[in-house]
Order: C-alpha cells, then sequence, then structure tokens
C-alpha cells in the first residue's frame, strides 16, 4: 500500500490549500482515509477522516468550520481542503489509511499506512 500526498505550500493567513492523498494497494471504499499534522516539536495529531462508506466524517475542533475532507474513489484519491488558513495550521501533513471502514477514535494507532507527508506553511 502507498499513499503520496501532494498540495502543501507556502501561503499567507486566510489563504486556501487543497491537499491530495493518491493511494494505491488499497480500496479507499473499504478502508478509513485519515489526515494528520505535526509540528516542530509537538506530537502528531489528528485532522480529518472520513468512513470508507463515505457516510461519515470527523474533524478536530480546531478545524471545524475550516477544512474539509473529501475523496473521489474513481481516483482512489483523498482531498483535504483547507481554507482560512491561520499560522498555527502551519505543519507537515500526513496521510493515511486505516484497515477497516471505520475507527472508533481515529488515533494514529488506528492506522497502519502512511504517507510521506507534505509541508504546510502559513505566513501571518
Amino acid at each position: 500500500v502507498q499513499l503520496v500526498e501532494s498540495g502543501g505550500g507556502l501561503v499567507q493567513a486566510g489563504d486556501s490549500l487543497r491537499l491530495s492523498c493518491v493511494v494505491s494497494g488499497r480500496t479507499i471504499s473499504s478502508a478509513e482515509m485519515g489526515w494528520f499534522r505535526q509540528a516542530p516539536g509537538k506530537e502528531r495529531e489528528f485532522v480529518a477522516a472520513i468512513s470508507g462508506s463515505g457516510g461519515n466524517s470527523y474533524y478536530a475542533e480546531f478545524v471545524k468550520g475550516r477544512f474539509a475532507i473529501s475523496r473521489d474513489t474513481a481516483k482512489n484519491t483523498v482531498y483535504l481542503q483547507m481554507n482560512s488558513l491561520k499560522p498555527e495550521d502551519t505543519a507537515v501533513y500526513y496521510c493515511a489509511s486505516a484497515p477497516k471502514d471505520s475507527t472508533w477514535y481515529h488515533t494514529k494507532w488506528d492506522y497502519d499506512y502512511w504517507g510521506q507527508g507534505t509541508l504546510v506553511t502559513v505566513s501571518s
């Protein structure tokens, strides 16, 4: 299973970015897909997830109303649309795949495959 993220970059506060995660070796319609992020010196934290069925999406409180997770099953690709970006959103963003349709708590231990990460830098 391989996950390849793209779409990161340097933006200003208030701007938008869309991250993409192309998955191979596992069908995203059978796996919960998540986005996590890790800022320098901090633990990796959950950002958003979408169930394998696509019927449920989950968000960390700090991104609700600003970020949206979506997917294209034909392309086996997951997206993270990030709007109203803030300097505190600066981090490496990781795509991850869980070996089940949905997890209870969306912790990093629930996911068995990870991408290499894409850096998002938000300047003030």
